[in-house]
């Protein structure tokens, strides 16, 4: 059964906020919230059971212990969430993976970011743009963050999840910036960090490890962001819509 299943009872969180890290163009939304469980020491919370996941287990550099490949971590002091995934997901099934995030998310009052890169040539630093549903749109205006300069579609599971908390009317917030969809963009990411989740959440978060592993976290991850070119319909992106709207 398709479920949220919380190891960490102990974890008491009031009303967090939650940021996504899928895999999709430039990894920017894996490459920020691997930064956010590294650099705050986050508590492992929970596991995501959900269809559209791939029945597989996990391993890490110097641990036994196999995980679960999409899981909750928390960090209580700041009360936040970050939802680390080391695989895709189908997007033949991401409406039900969509449905059964969004459930768990509203049902705990957990307010979601959802993080999205747009493949764009760009010129100097990546541009942020960011959009909301329900009564959200006030929180992207407070935090100083531009509205899309032109239309769009959000497509893979981070479409899906932010179409289905329009459909049931649930505050969150996209963040999209410009990358490079072919390789790891950890300038994309620490923009997303920077521009969008610090200002958002009111959390100071030191970026400059993910500045000076740029290298390093570039050859890492050159692989899976591979394997995601080669299957676009199964990453998270955002796409322009040029012409009549």
């Amino acid at each position: 059964m398709a479920h949220v299943q919380v190891h960490a009872e102990g974890v008491e969180l009031d009303s967090p906020t939650l940021v996504e890290g899928l895999p999709g163009a430039g990894l920017v939304g894996k490459i920020a919230a691997d930064h956010l469980v590294d650099e705050f020491d986050m508590t492992y919370f929970g596991t995501v059971h959900c269809d559209g996941l791939p029945e597989v287990a996990v391993y890490h550099t110097d641990q036994t212990d196999l995980m679960p490949p999409v899981r909750l971590y928390a960090d209580e002091e700041r009360d936040l969430l970050v939802l680390q995934s080391d695989i895709p997901v189908s997007p033949t099934e991401a409406s039900g993976f969509a449905d059964c995030v969004t459930s768990w998310l509203d049902e705990n009052d957990v307010f979601p970011l959802y993080l999205s890169g747009i493949p764009e040539e760009r010129d100097g630093i990546p541009e942020m743009h960011g959009v909301s549903t329900g009564d959200a749109a006030d929180i992207v205006t407070d935090a100083g963050i531009e509205p899309p300069r032109e239309g769009g579609v959000i497509t893979g599971p981070t479409g899906a999840l932010l179409s289905r908390a329009g459909q049931v009317d649930l505050d969150s917030v996209g963040l999209v910036v410009q990358t490079q969809p072919q390789f790891p963009d950890p300038e994309a990411a620490r923009v997303l960090i920077k521009s969008g989740i610090e200002p958002i959440t009111g959390i100071d978060v030191d970026t400059q490890q993910l500045v000076e592993r740029a290298d390093e976290i570039q050859d890492a991850r050159e692989e899976l962001a591979k394997r995601l070119h080669e299957a676009e319909d199964e990453s998270t992106q955002a796409n322009p819509i040029r012409g009549f709207q």
